[in-house]
Parts: C-alpha cells; sequence; structure tokens
C-alpha cells in the first residue's frame, strides 16, 4: 500500500469518527425536539376543544306561587358555559305573560340578534305543612239548617291558619231540607277525610206538652 493510499484511508476513518461524535451530540436534543412539538401538538388541541359554540338554549323554569322571578337572561339558559359573556350581556330576556300569583305554565322569551328563543316557566303551588292526622266531628243538624261554611266547625284539631287556607270542604252530597245521613269529606295535600251529617226532624215533645196543659 502508498503512502498516498494510507492518507486516503486515515482521512476517511477519522471522517467518519468526527460523524459519530457529532451525531452522539445532537441526538438528545434532536430528542428533545421532537418532545416538545409533542407536547404543543396536545396543548393546541385541547384549546380547539374548549372552545364555545355560543348555541343558545333556554332551560324550563320551575317556581312556587308568590315567588319573585330571576330577571338575569344567565338564570334561563341551560348552557352557560358554552356561551361567551359578550353574548349573554346582549340578550334580552321577557317574562312580562308569566303571572307568579297564579298556578299554570307561561311562556317566556329571550331575543338576540332579532331572533327570538322561547321557554316555559311553570308556577307550581307553594310546598305545604305535613300533617300527620286530620279527625272531623259527627256533625247533627235540624232539618232547614244552613250548615256551617267555616271549616273549623268540621275539624278537631287546631291547626294553623296556613294548613286552613288550603282546606278544600266538600259538603255537595248533604241535603239540609231532607232528614237522613251524608257523607261530608276534606281534602289536604292530596289526602281525603270524610264522616257523617246527620240531618234530622225537631222533636215535637215540647209542643205537644204545651198544647195538652192549655187544652186543660
Amino acid at each position: 500500500m502508498t503512502n498516498q493510499l494510507k492518507k486516503m484511508v486515515v482521512g476517511t476513518l477519522s471522517s467518519l469518527g468526527c460523524l459519530c461524535i457529532i451525531s452522539g451530540i445532537l441526538m438528545p436534543n434532536i430528542v428533545k425536539f421532537e418532545s416538545n412539538s409533542i407536547v404543543k401538538l396536545e396543548v393546541t388541541q385541547k384549546q380547539v376543544t374548549n372552545a364555545k359554540n355560543n348555541e343558545i338554549r333556554l332551560q324550563d323554569i320551575q317556581l312556587e306561587i308568590g315567588n319573585i322571578l330571576s330577571t338575569n337572561s344567565h338564570d334561563y339558559l341551560k348552557n352557560p358555559r358554552d356561551i361567551e359573556e359578550s353574548i349573554i350581556s346582549k340578550l334580552k330576556l321577557d317574562t312580562s305573560s308569566v303571572n307568579i300569583n297564579e298556578v299554570g305554565n307561561y311562556t317566556y322569551t329571550i331575543t338576540y340578534n332579532k331572533k327570538i328563543y322561547n321557554g316555559t316557566v311553570s308556577i307550581i303551588p307553594k310546598a305545604l305543612p305535613n300533617v300527620d292526622n286530620i279527625t272531623l266531628y259527627n256533625l247533627s243538624f235540624e232539618v232547614g239548617t244552613e250548615l256551617p261554611k267555616n271549616i273549623t266547625d268540621y275539624i278537631k284539631e287546631n291547626l294553623p291558619q296556613e294548613v286552613l287556607s288550603a282546606i278544600r270542604l266538600d259538603i255537595s252530597n248533604v241535603d239540609p231540607s231532607t232528614p237522613g245521613n251524608y257523607l261530608y269529606s276534606i281534602s289536604y295535600n292530596g289526602k281525603l277525610y270524610t264522616n257523617k251529617i246527620t240531618i234530622f226532624e225537631p222533636k215535637l215533645t215540647k209542643d205537644i206538652t204545651t198544647k195538652t196543659q192549655k187544652e186543660n
């Protein structure tokens, strides 16, 4: 082997050695760069997932009779987190057709960019206090007597006014002009209670005694 050939072989091997050393130094940085690129890609994807769709969807509202309606449009949205605050602030709420003092279903509206969205407000009866039991009197009235209209004349217990106001009396089956035994009832909070009313003819004993004394 000539000296010139030896120099070429040595030079080639030296170059390969240098390339190996450089690759060993740069490899960790290359791996690190690729790793950072993946992390950035994941973060970008997460931001896209959390984007707001700004779709306006209303929820049905249920409210006890006599309570005050909210005037905040935010409280009527089913998906407030999906709508930008800048849009929510421009929503126009209209609950003028809702009567909070009468049980029933009413329509409310929200307007945005001349588009009207409809929702429902249900006014429900106020929750009543629980009563363990209600005891009714067994009553008797002389024929022709007008039946009492005060609910306390039919109930033995001393109940609060809130309960008395919610009790419904039914004496429609009782005929005060005809002697006999009749059932009457009251209803409260889904429960029905019944007892008897007797319509009787006046006793004539006193009249007969008086007439006999006059004849004597």
